[in-house]
């Protein structure tokens, strides 16, 4: 239940929109924002993962089998891409241009591990929503962190990843977003 309720689609949903209410003054201009950056990233992405579900191509939504993910990683990646200079591009806040490279970078390192070691991605994009969390809102954020462990927990219960897949996600992405994210932050 833990690992369905805080998947990488949701908090990237959750994200998008806490990160675009924090960079723009404004309602109407801050859902803007968060349904642009939807359009370019999640619900793409989740689409093409629903079709290969049902033509047979993945076992589920979350795949476990780590050869199968590669056809995940790439249409991720492609997403982020384009969403990074569509978003550059419209002048999209800073904030949330970053988050995109942030998530980027993200997808690409995890991809790349992916090759030869299941690492995982669940932990991964709670440890770097928290991270960009805790940068953006500061100690208000900070009761978030909780969610890194219980995420990893929740992973290595379901005999989905290992402990040693989780805590190298979870340090990874909030390198990553220290790296690319914090520039941002400070600017």
């Amino acid at each position: 239940m833990t690992s369905n309720i805080l998947n990488p689609f949701l908090v990237s949903l959750i994200i998008i929109l806490l990160l675009s209410f924090a960079s723009v003054t404004g309602t109407p201009e801050a859902l803007k924002w968060a349904l642009i950056s939807m359009a370019l990233s999640v619900l793409p992405v989740f689409s093409i993962i629903v079709y290969l579900v049902r033509s047979g191509r993945l076992d589920a939504v979350f795949t476990n089998a780590r050869r199968q993910r590669t056809r995940i990683y790439l249409p991720a990646g492609l997403c982020a891409a384009a969403g990074c200079i569509i978003l550059a591009y419209l002048k999209a806040p800073s904030i949330l241009v970053a988050a995109f490279i942030a998530g980027l970078s993200t997808i690409v390192i995890l991809m790349c591990i992916n090759l030869w070691w299941k690492i995982s991605v669940h932990t991964a994009f709670i440890t770097g929503s928290v991270t960009v969390l805790v940068m953006v809102y500061g100690w208000a954020a900070a009761a978030t962190v909780v969610l890194v462990p219980l995420t990893a927990w929740a992973r290595i219960e379901l005999e989905h990843h290992s402990l040693a897949q989780t805590a190298t996600g979870a340090l990874l992405a909030a390198l990553i977003v220290a790296v690319v994210f914090y520039p941002f932050v400070l600017a």
